[in-house]
């Protein structure tokens, strides 16, 4: 179950396509466009890092939207749907996939799901995915997306437990959203601390917002996966900076956060 790390591409006879999941893999996939130019091969283009850099291969590659290249990243990965009707500004989906949902009956059982928001489904579609799962004699390693605590209830959980043996994943983004989020952690209060994997966005409140939010989650007894706020069009893997943060807070609140160093030190006390 590994991932390409962010550029896949593929030969389907005289043309190469190349998939592009972050912008800052941009430069990276450039060079490989230009490689395969000097060989003779066509080249096409697409993906999410492409999307808000769409002349960046001009005169070199041709630019084809959206490509489905999500089992050339990763051959166990797939999707039921796309798109997400929460639009959060910090996010290239409903951009790049809508505020709707698309949904894609055809799909074939692997064991990441990688919808952007299973709860929000219409329920009957739900159903669909699951016993599809369980048809192919499939569960699901990864529903690597996550649910959202907004629409997430008892019903959804004994629903999806069926067939998701990995983690709960969900977001805690901002503080409005601390209501909704102890209201998920408290349909999963039977499942251990391990198996409850909360998102955790730096960078967009203050320090002191962010920071409580990781307690928090903590506090609640699951894990914190924390992600600092980036630009969605950024050449260069770097956090946005702004209120009080600096760059480093931000990289050593996450590495403090996301290699559970928490558990034996405080933030504070880290060095």
């Amino acid at each position: 179950m590994s991932w390409s790390g962010g550029i896949a591409e593929w030969i389907e006879n005289d043309t190469v396509f190349i998939s592009v999941a972050f912008s800052w893999k941009l430069q990276e996939a450039y060079q490989r466009a230009v490689w395969h130019k000097q060989n003779g091969m066509i080249i096409r283009v697409g993906g999410g890092g492409v999307f808000y850099h769409q002349h960046y291969f001009d005169g070199l590659a041709e630019y084809v939207g959206k490509v489905d290249a999500l089992v050339r990243h990763n051959p166990d990965a797939t999707k039921a749907s796309e798109g997400c009707p929460i639009g959060c500004y910090f996010c290239t989906v409903p951009y790049t996939e809508g505020k709707t949902f698309t949904l894609i009956p055809e799909f074939t059982p692997r064991p990441i799901l990688c919808d952007n928001n299973l709860s929000a489904l219409p329920e009957d579609y739900q159903d669909y995915i699951i016993q599809k799962y369980i048809d192919h004699g499939m569960v699901i390693q990864d529903a690597n997306s996550g649910f959202e605590p907004k629409s997430f209830t008892e019903e959804t959980y004994n629903r999806w437990k069926k067939i998701n043996k990995g983690v709960w994943r969900f977001a805690f983004d901002e503080t409005a959203e601390e209501n909704d989020c102890e209201n998920m952690v408290n349909i999963l209060k039977k499942e251990p601390s391990g198996k409850k994997r909360v998102y955790v966005l730096i960078g967009n409140e203050p320090f002191e917002s962010c920071y409580r939010r990781i307690l928090k989650v903590i506090e609640w007894g699951c894990e914190p996966h924390v992600q600092p706020v980036m630009a969605l069009n950024t050449l260069e893997k770097k956090p946005m900076v702004n209120f009080d943060w600096t760059e480093k807070k931000l990289r050593d609140l996450a590495r403090w956060s996301n290699r559970w160093i928490w558990r034996t030190v405080k933030f504070e006390d880290y060095k």
